[in-house]
């Protein structure tokens, strides 16, 4: 079984240093071989496509016309390759015409990384050992116990901080008990899930972090103005040594601070959704939810910053892969009527606005809370799938 891996990284002056070149090489190594292949290209269309292994045999000539790619990680200058090739096939067997030609690398991107598939070591706890960075302290190695290591991406943050994602072969996870359960999720903006059964999980709440992260963006934005103002006025006075907008350090900090807040939202975010959904696929054998558009509903403007939020797809995408790690089963269906029909009688009643939160059916005059009731009737669809498989059904 494939798992990702994630840890923090505390380089040294020295492999800072290092990473910084190894980056470096790598926007390099894509920029020659993107401005190669944009000439060919453009000089004769019908020429065959150049594959990732012929562009692999163009590194060695290319590392003795620059030798200082010589200090990269050589799979990573592989991986490029890979990645350019991919990018190139994706272009050409696009036929709605949205996707277009790769484009450079800029040195001015927040984020920089770079993927390697060498062989790295586990060298003692907290320590790993990267092709030409040699021994490098990092967070939780004990997770990477009996793992099989395929692939990795190191990368520097805009918050600038180091980390180091792994492609891992893991054995076969140790599944959940049974506990011969089936519930429903609806999902909504006040709460994020709600079951059949009652239980509602609010929305995670960052908006101490949003205030922060908002009040240096303001800050951020004035503060590259004024610097881009100074360098315009050097420009035309046509002083002896212009200043650059790298040489104002104010806009710089305010940058790396909105970066600190917006990954604080993040990683919360995240693990708040970790631990729910863990904690769901523990309580229930089969899960049945809706099969969201999300980026559809994302086209209200009114409605899509708070959607974005609610982070409605991560959650599926949590519960999808932890039901298959552990051995549960995740159903979805179609979504339509399921807040209009009255669980109860199976009356349809209308739509009903955002604002009406509980309502009672006209029919069977029982009152209903709108989400219980939604979550019931996503249940009660998926039960044609559950058939036959002995489990108690969670209602309200």
């Amino acid at each position: 079984m494939l798992k990702g891996i994630k840890l923090k990284l505390y380089p040294n002056m020295v492999q800072q240093e290092q990473l910084d070149l190894m980056f470096g090489n790598d926007r390099f190594v894509w920029n020659q071989m993107l401005a190669m292949m944009n000439k060919r290209y453009e000089s004769n269309k019908q020429l065959p496509f150049l594959g990732k292994f012929k562009l692999n045999y163009l590194l060695k000539p290319l590392k003795v016309e620059y030798p200082f790619l010589k200090q990269s990680d050589s799979s990573s200058l592989q991986v490029i390759n890979e990645f350019l090739t991919q990018a190139w096939k994706n272009f050409f067997n696009d036929k709605t015409g949205k996707i277009g030609k790769p484009k450079f690398h800029s040195r001015k991107y927040l984020r920089q990384s770079y993927t390697g598939k060498s062989t790295i070591k586990v060298a003692a706890k907290r320590y790993l050992k990267l092709p030409k960075l040699g021994y490098i302290k990092a967070s939780k190695t004990n997770l990477l116990k009996n793992c099989k290591i395929k692939r990795y991406t190191l990368s520097l943050e805009p918050n600038g901080k180091y980390y180091i994602a792994l492609q891992v072969q893991v054995p076969e996870l140790k599944q959940f008990p049974k506990t011969n359960q089936a519930v429903g999720i609806d999902v909504s903006l006040a709460n994020l899930a709600i079951l059949s059964d009652g239980t509602k999980y609010h929305s995670f709440n960052g908006s101490y972090f949003e205030k922060k992260a908002k009040s240096w963006q303001r800050k951020y934005s004035k503060r590259k103005y004024q610097a881009q103002v100074l360098v315009a006025q050097d420009k035309n006075r046509q002083v002896l040594i212009p200043r650059s907008l790298e040489s104002f350090k104010n806009w710089q900090k305010a940058q790396k601070q909105k970066a600190v807040y917006q990954a604080k939202i993040a990683n919360q975010r995240k693990d708040y959704l970790h631990k729910l959904t863990t904690k769901i696929v523990k309580q229930y054998d089969v899960i049945v939810i809706e099969d969201l558009k999300t980026k559809n509903l994302q086209k209200n403007h009114k409605l899509a910053k708070s959607i974005s939020n609610a982070s409605w797809r991560i959650f599926r995408t949590m519960l999808e892969y932890k039901c298959r790690w552990y051995g549960k089963e995740l159903i979805t269906v179609d979504p339509r009527n399921t807040s209009r029909i009255c669980y109860t009688c199976k009356f349809n009643s209308g739509e009903k606005g955002l604002e009406v939160r509980e309502w009672t059916c006209p029919n069977c005059h029982v009152h209903h809370d709108r989400d219980i009731n939604a979550a019931v009737n996503i249940l009660n669809k998926g039960k044609s799938k559950l058939n036959g498989q002995g489990l108690a059904v969670v209602n309200s």
